[in-house]
């Protein structure tokens, strides 16, 4: 990857010196309504007449358009971080790059097929609706920076250029490297995206098109020992230098490496013969080849932990899965009746291991291997100012037939100032694939599970925004057949803490949620309240969630130097309640629940000092800075200690040509 580097450090030399030859200074939009306080729309007489930034447009998969905003604002100070996005629902492990205990579920991805397992490692993975094309009049550059624990950085660099005014090229590559306050935490991760955004002359075609290549690493520590876990709950002087705390593993790391492919085009049979599309025949394309691998290597065993091995060194499981799937949709464009949609969809998956496994508790075998074929349809329409969405897919044959998936959603502008949404997710799915087949050198952790129920789930959601009372989104999620990893209680004097299982349970998880946003402002002082309340009305032994979480940030803005300089400082409060949170497994990469430790809730109080000086948007971060008076003795997760205080800054920055 250190190739990639070096593109990256040309095209943001390149871009940085003609920048300054021309010396241009681009006008820009005003805030968002969640930055009222922040920039205001300014114009500057330039050598030469040049884009507006409006031109610069950022498109995702679903055609939702928006341009490139280098205004700074407290959702920005919320979105900058590893993940690139809001983290309020999510508590992170004390190294960058490492997985986070979720604090709240949303459910707005449901699939009619199983996923590939590993899930802690997906946090940073990039989806295909992660993946945004560009439009761009001129070349376009953004670059962030941020500091880490220990020995690294994370940088997340772009480039974009139009090579005709219909054809956008894009790089971008995000890596992380950083070493950690703990032994055995290392983690070292790289994300490389290139796409194209193409059209012809007459919009009849349209291809959007990524290739993505992602690869995740992580040393294993298992958390801390029974020794070490007692002390840093006491606070003893011997385990504040954190380096010399004991933990559960030496010599284990797990690793994901993933590729993939995609291409959506379409193609206008009809072009349609006004403004509004009326008549319109579209033919559209979509394929998607997915690689993914996963390993978890360990150089001896700790039967201790995880039970009993096939041999005692040079522990080695790794999986592997492909999905190539392929859809077609036929759709036509009427005025009155929408735009309707068949839809037919083929999915070829291989997951699996490259050996059988025989032992005394049974065979094990080693690949799932299906075709399925999938019909359905999509709908949008827009009735009585309402917009009308829906998108269905079936499954009629395959090993996964009868799983299903439905999405609806309703939307509308009741004002300028109010906008109102309802969605409906809906779907039938086997399990995800490591609890159907799991191979691995714990004997424990072998399992053949066919006969697993699939696990149905409704989501029902609501949001409305006000630029008066801010935003509100309330949702209710029932699941039966809910399929989990738990931690089972082993008799006491046997040489196994507790063994992981699969499990699907009985229980019908009835869950919901609401969370409300809202910020004041009096003069240069703001405040800005995210609070979101949870009840698992039935089920919650096997679905913990905190019933209460919020974060409030307190903070002074204002313009300095003739308006050179936009400031931002203040404090952010975090805060959750406790509860039983699942436990982090490292042979699985998976979360599981467990009845051994519950996670006291705590609060965090962070120090931030940001500005904006042009196109640059610079931050700086006193984080959990409370616990230089106090000391830490929290938790990310069962064992896992939460971060200490750290001293973080970076940058993000745009370039224009």
């Amino acid at each position: 990857m250190k190739s990639v580097f070096y593109i990256f450090f040309i095209l943001f030399f390149t871009t940085w010196s003609q920048a300054q030859d021309l010396k241009l200074q681009r006008s820009e939009i005003p805030q968002d309504r969640n930055n009222q306080r922040g920039e205001t729309t300014r114009s500057v007489k330039d050598d030469r007449e040049k884009p507006h930034i409006s031109k610069y447009k950022i498109i995702s998969i679903s055609n939702d358009t928006t341009y490139v905003d280098t205004t700074l604002n407290i959702r920005k100070d919320y979105k900058y971080n590893y993940l690139r996005k809001d983290a309020f629902e999510l508590l992170p492990f004390s190294n960058v790059g490492r997985p986070y205990t979720e604090l709240g579920y949303a459910f707005h991805d449901l699939q009619a097929l199983p996923r590939f397992g590993a899930r802690a490692k997906h946090f940073n993975y990039l989806e295909v609706e992660d993946i945004p094309y560009y439009e761009v009049p001129t070349p376009l550059t953004e670059l962030y920076f941020k500091t880490v624990f220990e020995q690294g950085q994370t940088l997340d660099a772009l480039f974009t250029t139009n090579l005709k005014p219909n054809l956008n090229l894009s790089i971008a590559y995000k890596g992380l490297r950083s070493l950690g306050n703990y032994r055995r935490e290392l983690t070292s991760t790289g994300n490389l995206r290139l796409g194209l955004n193409y059209r012809t002359k007459n919009n009849r075609y349209f291809i959007r098109s990524h290739f993505a290549t992602q690869d995740i690493l992580n040393q294993e520590n298992g958390g801390l020992t029974d020794r070490s876990y007692q002390q840093f709950l006491d606070k003893i002087e011997e385990i504040q230098n954190r380096a010399t705390a004991e933990v559960r593993l030496e010599d284990a790391e797990t690793q994901m490496d993933a590729k993939r492919f995609y291409v959506n085009q379409y193609y206008n049979i009809r072009p349609g013969n006004d403004s509004t599309q009326n008549g319109q025949i579209r033919l559209n394309h979509i394929l998607d080849f997915t690689d993914k691998e996963y390993k978890f290597t360990q150089a001896s065993s700790t039967p201790q932990f995880f039970g009993t091995p096939f041999e005692n060194s040079n522990l080695s499981n790794e999986v592997e899965y492909q999905n190539v799937a392929n859809t077609m949709i036929l759709s036509y464009q009427q005025n009155y009746l929408g735009k309707i949609g068949f839809k037919a969809k083929h999915n070829a998956i291989n997951y699996g291991y490259n050996s059988i496994v025989v032992y005394d508790a049974g065979r094990i075998p080693n690949r799932l291997k299906t075709d399925i074929i999938g019909l359905g349809g999509t709908y949008v329409n827009t009735y009585k100012g309402f917009k009308l969405e829906g998108d269905v897919t079936y499954n009629i044959s395959g090993n996964y037939d009868g799983g299903y998936e439905i999405h609806a959603k309703a939307s509308s502008r009741i004002s300028d100032s109010l906008q109102f949404s309802a969605r409906l997710d809906l779907s039938s799915s086997a399990p995800n694939f490591n609890w159907i087949l799991n191979q691995s050198d714990y004997e424990n952790y072998n399992w053949y599970n066919p006969d697993f129920d699939n696990v149905n789930t409704q989501h029902l959601g609501i949001e409305a925004e006000s630029e008066v009372y801010g935003k509100v989104t309330a949702s209710f999620t029932q699941i039966d057949n809910h399929a989990y990893f738990e931690y089972l209680s082993t008799p006491e004097g046997s040489a196994v803490d507790s063994l992981l299982t699969p499990q699907q349970t009985d229980l019908q998880i009835r869950y919901f949620k609401i969370k409300a946003e809202k910020d004041f402002h009096y003069g240069h002082f703001n405040l800005a309240n995210t609070l979101m309340y949870q009840n698992v009305l039935e089920g919650e032994s096997v679905f913990p969630v905190p019933e209460f979480v919020t974060r409030n940030s307190l903070y002074y803005d204002n313009y300095l130097f003739d308006k050179a300089l936009y400031l931002q400082t203040g404090l952010t409060f975090n805060y959750f309640t406790g509860f039983m949170s699942k436990a982090y497994d490292p042979v699985l990469s998976e979360f599981a629940i467990q009845n051994s430790q519950e996670l006291d809730g705590f609060y965090t109080l962070d120090f931030f000092l940001n500005a904006k000086v042009r196109e640059a948007r610079i931050y700086f971060k006193l984080e959990n800075f409370t616990t230089l008076l106090e000391g830490n003795s929290n938790f990310a997760a069962p064992r896992q200690p939460y971060r200490d205080f750290a001293i973080r800054f970076g940058l993000v920055w745009n370039f224009f040509l």
